[in-house]
């Protein structure tokens, strides 16, 4: 099935669109009537231009205001109409999209409409022009795609067919199952957008905050799904109208809409099999068994310090690598990776964003099929040299450059700890402080790089994402949305403001991936002993914060105390509690977090993220500055 996007959806110049858009492997555009009108390139240019892109204009939009008028604007709009199929002419192009009217003039009546879209019919035979009639959602007289049905059906010319977009039918809250019984011949074409779930003015919504399938709320599937019951095998394109996307980068933005239609298109296909939609076969999504490791990229300098607090953290070294200067660090389930190689990948990491987080490895059921699914849905490969005994991992490129590793226990993967390291004696699962794994991993970002990455993570795996939320810092706002497969827990954060503890990572690390890793504790209390008396550089938590904690909570006077002389922070919902405390920042802002889920919590202690964010605040500033 063909992919297709509106030129209105991405930023830039037209050559500058068009430039992203093959790049990102879109088979043809949508051109905007206003993207054409502010180039300076004469209409057989403009079509020059896109099939030497190796494209195809797909759609021609929009034409608004034409049915239902009185005269002498029912004159105008005819007029105007065989000036736009003059243009398409020019362009190359035989589809044009006419939108349900908004003109205060308009007058209602399917009858009246059909017999003026009759007429058109006529008129856009002699050009050999097709005309596509959408029912805009906040539409005068048509708002509803059922009743630009019945506009198009009472038309009844070969020439006039209907147009279906997702956010009209989804934001208005109709069912998408009434489309199945519109033939699919019909249907001359599919504009697909998400949204998150927002209860606002409907022409507001459409015009700012639509984004990718699979990006928001909207159920996109069931739509797509019902179109392709159908028979539609036309292109599926994207009309995406967003504040952020027209800001961004063309070939992000792109690249991330052809990875939505990929992935739209397969979740059709998995769910209702028998609407196979003409994509080339890819494995399925799998959820994650586990974080396997992390691996740091730092220096021979820097590794000192790092392994220093690993061991306080009660990490032991348990091998070192056949060829490599990577050393093997764990406890319980959690293993650690430092690498100070003095060239390749990860000292390149090293040497653009300083000592942090460069690969995780993840554990799925299948390796190789994890990575064949990631490079379809366009996903970069990482390639890295290895010796001739030693295993080869397959990986992709993720948040930051950094690196994703695939691990699996059907294949030689299994045994990468005893093929590629020499390992310690007695080394498997030292107790330590009594951390058993990795809970999760918190990402930083600039705002704007969010929806790509759950889009990223939602679509590669078999994942979930959850609401964002709003972390406030003292100085600005950071957005936080966490997206989970099965034992891979990610926090995506998003920074605007320079000033927050977010905003000053990304500037001082130059962009890196991992600001903070969470180790799970079976006892978290005595983790905490074990690792004080390890001299672990506990963040201190002010005394305020307790006082109101013990309130909110009704916590027994005794566990508050416990609590506060190890700092731990204490959240609960309905389902459970949890429990959590944290390492000073590292420099470049880097910090270690432990944490105990008790009950069925699925949350990461968000309410406590401001007080947190103000203590490692207070403990970066510089001695003798005033805290008022």
């Amino acid at each position: 099935m063909k992919t297709s996007i509106a030129t209105v959806s991405i930023s830039g110049t037209f050559t500058e669109k068009l430039a992203a858009i093959q790049q990102a492997g879109f088979d043809g555009i949508e051109i905007f009537e206003q993207d054409f009108l502010a180039s300076d390139f004469t209409p057989r240019e403009v079509g020059r231009m896109v099939r030497d892109h190796e494209l195809e204009i797909t759609l021609f939009q929009p034409f608004r205001d034409f049915e239902g008028l009185p005269e002498p604007q029912r004159s105008r709009a005819f007029a105007r109409a065989r000036r736009k199929f003059d243009l398409m002419t020019e362009l190359g192009t035989d589809l044009v999209l006419f939108c349900s009217s908004t003109h205060p003039q308009a007058m209602g009546g399917i009858d009246r409409a059909a017999a003026d879209f009759r007429e058109l019919g006529e008129i856009a035979a002699g050009y050999g022009i097709r005309v596509g009639y959408e029912a805009l959602c906040w539409g005068r007289h048509v708002n509803d795609h059922r009743d630009a049905w019945e506009v198009v059906r009472r038309a009844d010319h070969p020439n006039i067919g209907l147009i279906l977009d997702s956010f009209h039918t989804l934001g208005r809250k109709l069912d998408p199952e009434t489309i199945r019984r519109i033939p699919g011949d019909k249907v001359f074409f599919v504009q697909l957008a998400d949204a998150p779930a927002i209860e606002m003015d409907l022409l507001y919504w459409s015009r700012h905050f639509r984004n990718m399938p699979g990006e928001g709320d909207l159920d996109v599937t069931a739509f797509t799904r019902a179109v392709l019951a159908t028979g539609y095998r036309g292109p599926l394109s994207l009309e995406i109208f967003n504040d952020q996307f027209r800001a961004g980068l063309p070939r992000q933005v792109a690249r991330d809409g052809h990875r939505s239609l990929v992935a739209l298109m397969d979740r059709v296909r998995r769910t209702e099999p028998a609407l196979e939609p003409a994509l080339p076969a890819f494995p399925a999504p799998q959820k994650v068994d586990r974080v396997e490791f992390i691996e740091f990229a730092t220096s021979a300098k820097e590794a000192a310090p790092l392994e220093a607090l690993l061991g306080a953290a009660g990490f032991a070294r348990a091998g070192q690598h056949r060829s490599k200067r990577v050393t093997l660090w764990r406890q319980g389930g959690a293993n650690v990776l430092v690498n100070a190689e003095e060239e390749g990948f990860a000292h390149k990491a090293w040497a653009t964003h300083g000592t942090g987080v460069s690969e995780v490895g993840l554990l799925v059921p299948d390796a190789q099929a994890a990575q064949a699914r990631a490079l379809a849905l366009g996903a970069q490969p990482h390639q890295a040299p290895h010796g001739p005994s030693e295993l080869s991992i397959p990986g992709i490129r993720g948040v930051g450059g950094s690196v994703i590793r695939f691990l699996d226990r059907r294949s030689d993967l299994a045994r990468i700890w005893e093929v590629d390291f020499d390992l310690a004696p007695g080394t498997d699962a030292p107790e330590g402080a009594g951390l058993t794994g990795i809970d999760h991993l918190g990402q930083t970002m600039a705002y704007d790089e969010m929806l790509s990455w759950s889009l990223f993570y939602t679509t590669i795996f078999d994942a979930a994402k959850t609401p964002m939320v709003d972390v406030i810092d003292p100085d600005g706002l950071v957005r936080s949305q966490a997206v989970e497969s099965g034992g891979l827990r990610v926090t995506l954060n998003g920074a605007e403001a320079r000033r927050t503890l977010a905003g000053r990572f990304i500037e001082d690390t130059f962009g890196a991936s991992v600001q903070h890793i969470a180790f799970a504790s079976r006892d978290i209390l005595a983790s905490a002993d074990a690792m004080a008396a390890r001299g672990f550089p506990l963040l201190q938590i002010g005394a305020n914060y307790y006082a109101d904690m013990e309130a909110r909570f009704g916590l027994d006077p005794d566990l508050t105390a416990a609590l506060r002389a190890r700092n731990i922070m204490y959240d609960e919902d309905a389902t459970g509690g949890f429990l959590q405390f944290y390492c000073q920042a590292q420099p470049g802002g880097l910090f270690l977090e432990v944490v105990q889920r008790q009950g069925r919590y699925a949350g990461y202690g968000a309410p406590n993220a401001p007080f947190r964010i103000a203590a490692q605040k207070r403990d970066a500033r510089p001695a003798g500055m005033p805290s008022y």
